[in-house]
Order: structure tokens, then C-alpha cells, then sequence
């Protein structure tokens, strides 16, 4: 079977960041000759005698060395990367510039603050509604449906950098409960026509706050309910797209909320094994190609019904490690570029797997931390292109699971803080 090409675009919505913008760089070619396909201590290797013999067919069959020139990583191997904000040549950071990051992500909010918000609500043509500021930016337009999901992106990432209250907690509520239609569901912003995406966005803000006393439940449990079809899938929104991020979505919210028994999981367990491929892989639909991004939806909603039985810990882990390419970086599926973002979707799996000690830590670290810009803040999704709040909560999560100091524990099944699941009864329920 020949190799996918390298390119393409990244699947919609949970996988996606926001609008991103990219400076020119120069790209260094890596050298010539054979390494490994990922980087492992000898120690940390799985030992193939336990393996299964499914998993020994095909990893006989899979070349675990490949000519350095096949790799597609751009990420540069130097201690100096062009910053995305000005294009000059800076330092790669040593540590995790929490401080800086804290300051980008309040820089993002849109929801005017209190001291002004009294003097406009005054005014006769007030409306009731929340006014926004920055709408001469143009990227405030290209985003606007990433609103809701940016808020959660932004509060979890601050929260995990022990900073959560950097948001105005009334504001944001206030913002969500105008979001809110009256079927339960949950727009991407104010006037946005509702889907499971952003739903969830809405029910894991909440339940960080533990103010789920500020919607009608209810109908958000109707309204998910709403979306499941006979086989056990669940469609995003009432224009019918299909797959599997959204049985995670439902299954997420429906277990934040205490209400899984309103919706058939054992068939949409049904259905995400049915996304299951042979390198132990998930796709989007049954039969698509195996993503990272579809792994942790796959891998994170049979860990919250408790059915990890049907995963092959061992070759899906396997499969996982193969996305670290030698800069450190994670890619998505093979032959793609490394992204920061993948440092969630990956490990967060191999975490939920007790697998994470199968890639090169270090080397990872030292690949997220290169991709922070060091003047203006946030995380880009590789060194040198624009930060923004998508890949600065992935790669804040990433360096969280990976242990790095400073942070608060996430949770690798609802990527939220580990102390709020804690708090909510729901920590750690699955078995590998």
C-alpha cells in the first residue's frame, strides 16, 4: 500500500485550530541517512514477546527504519527559530513562559470588561446583549464561530497554568447562557446555529466553574439525546455530518453531567469500534484512514463507558509512538508534518493506555517549548508560525501529561484539570 502524501488539512472542528497565519522560514533539510522511526530507550520498548499474534503479523510487516530523506519535519534542529510575531531570530526558550502565556490568552478576550460595560449598557441602543470589542480585526471575523471553544481553550489552559481567574467567571457565564438556543444546545458564539462541538465546549467551562446551576440541564440532555441515530452514531448538528468525534462529544457531556443513561451506549460503542482499523487506529467513519486526533475520541469515550477491552493497547501504542518524528514533534498520521496539538491527541492516548514511557519525553518538551513565541506569547502549532490559543492549550496539556513543573494534572479523558474531575466524582473509571 503506497504511503498518503504528505499536505492536506487538518479534519474539522475538534481537530482544528483557529485561523492560523504563517511566517516565511528557510527550511533546513535533514541530513541523509538511516535512523529509527522514533526515538526509544532500549528499556522502554515493548517487549514483542507479549504482543498479540494480530500485532506481530503486522509489525513484521511494517519497516521500522525509513532513509532520513522520506521525513517530512520541519521543525528546525538549531538553538535559534524565526519568531512568528516580528520574524526575528530568537533564542529557543528553556522553560515554559507561563507568565507571558497568561497575558496572550487575556489579550484574546472579546467580552467588553465590567468598567465599561456599565457605561454601555446605558446607552438606548443597548440591546441586552453582550457587546464585543476588536471587530475592525479581521481574524475577529474568520474566528467567530471558534468563539465558545476558544473560551474553553483559553479557561483550561489558564486554569492548568494555575491562573484561572485571569477571566472574568460572571462575564464568561453570562456569554454562555447567551449562547445557549432553546433546543439545549450551544452555538460557537452569539446567533450561531447550535452543534455537539460546541456544546461540550460550553458543559466543560461550567463544570470547571461548577455552575451547571446556570443553564437548563435538561435540555442539553434533550438536545444531545436528539442527535443519536438508530446505529449509535451521533450527527454534530441537525445538518447530519457524521463521525466520531461527535460520539466522544456526546459522551463527554453526557458523562460531565451525570446523564449517560439517557443515551444507547453499548451502540455507540458499537459504532466506534466499527472505526477501528487493522494498525489498531481509529478513523473518523468506519473504513477512513487512522488520525490522531480520531484515537483520542475513539480511545477517550470507550475509557469513559469503561470498554478500553476493545482496544489493542499494545499495537494501537505502538502506532501512537510512530507519529514522533526526530525533531521530537508528533504528527498526526505518516508522512505529515510535526504539530504542537498532536502532543494532546497523542499522548493524551498513550496516557489513557499507560504508554506514555514508549516516546522520547525530553524530546518532545524541547519541541513544545520551541514553538512558544517569546515576545507577544502563546503556543504555535510548530517553531516559527503564529501562536494561538488552539495549540497554546494543547501544548500547555501536552507538557501537563508529560509532567512538566509548574502545572496542574490534566485529566487525559475530558482534557480538562484533573482536580475538577476529581471534584465532579469522575476520575479514572476506565481499566486498560
Amino acid at each position: 500500500m503506497d504511503r498518503p502524501q504528505a499536505g492536506g488539512h487538518k479534519p474539522h472542528g475538534i481537530a482544528r485550530g483557529p485561523w492560523r497565519r504563517q511566517r516565511q522560514t528557510t527550511h533546513v533539510p535533514p541530513p541523509t541517512g538511516q535512523i529509527p522511526l522514533y526515538q526509544l530507550e532500549q528499556r522502554n520498548r515493548p517487549d514483542v514477546t507479549q504482543l498479540s499474534s494480530v500485532t506481530l503479523v503486522i509489525l513484521s510487516h511494517r519497516s521500522l527504519w525509513m532513509d532520513r530523506s522520506e521525513r517530512t519535519s520541519s521543525a528546525k534542529p538549531p538553538s535559534q527559530v524565526k519568531n512568528g510575531t516580528n520574524g526575528t531570530m530568537t533564542s529557543l526558550p528553556a522553560t515554559l513562559l507561563s507568565d507571558l502565556h497568561v497575558q496572550y490568552i487575556k489579550s484574546l478576550d472579546t467580552i467588553v470588561p465590567p468598567s465599561e460595560f456599565a457605561l454601555l449598557a446605558s446607552r438606548p441602543e443597548f440591546t441586552g446583549i453582550w457587546p464585543l470589542q476588536k471587530k475592525d480585526d479581521l481574524e475577529y471575523w474568520l474566528t467567530e464561530h471558534l468563539r465558545v471553544n476558544g473560551v474553553y481553550w483559553g479557561l483550561t489552559a489558564l486554569d492548568l497554568m494555575n491562573n484561572i481567574d485571569a477571566l472574568e467567571r460572571d462575564q464568561v457565564i453570562k456569554y454562555l447562557q447567551d449562547c445557549q438556543h432553546e433546543n439545549g444546545g450551544f452555538g460557537g458564539h452569539l446567533n450561531h446555529d447550535p452543534h455537539l462541538l460546541y456544546t461540550l465546549s460550553a458543559i466543560q467551562i461550567l463544570v470547571t466553574y461548577d455552575r451547571l446551576d446556570a443553564i437548563d440541564v435538561d435540555k442539553v440532555v434533550s438536545y444531545v439525546r436528539s442527535l443519536q441515530l438508530p446505529d449509535g452514531s451521533f450527527s454534530g448538528d441537525e445538518w447530519g455530518e457524521i463521525d466520531i468525534r461527535f460520539c466522544y462529544c456526546a459522551i463527554s457531556c453526557m458523562s460531565l453531567l451525570k446523564r449517560l443513561d439517557a443515551i444507547d451506549v453499548p451502540r455507540t460503542v458499537e459504532f466506534v469500534v466499527r472505526c477501528k482499523n487493522y494498525d489498531g487506529g481509529f478513523g473518523s467513519q468506519p473504513g477512513s484512514e487512522s488520525h490522531a486526533a480520531m484515537v483520542f475520541c475513539g480511545v477517550g469515550a470507550l475509557a469513559i463507558v469503561n470498554a478500553l477491552h476493545h482496544v489493542d493497547a499494545d499495537l494501537l501504542g505502538w502506532w501512537l509512538c510512530e507519529r514522533q518524528l526526530g525533531n521530537g514533534g508528533l504528527n498526526g498520521r505518516p508522512q505529515k508534518l510535526e504539530d504542537v496539538c498532536y502532543s494532546w491527541w497523542v499522548l493524551s492516548a498513550l496516557s489513557i493506555l499507560g504508554r506514555v514511557h514508549w516516546i522520547n519525553k525530553e524530546k518532545l518538551i524541547s519541541f513544545i517549548l520551541s514553538a512558544q513565541d517569546t515576545e507577544a506569547g502563546g503556543i504555535a502549532d510548530r517553531p516559527g508560525d503564529m501562536a494561538d490559543v488552539f495549540h497554546t492549550l494543547f501544548g500547555v496539556a501536552g507538557l501537563s501529561l508529560l509532567g512538566y513543573p509548574g502545572l496542574k494534572s490534566v485529566d487525559p479523558v475530558y482534557c480538562m484539570p484533573k482536580h475538577v474531575i476529581q471534584r465532579v466524582g469522575l476520575a479514572e473509571r476506565y481499566r486498560v
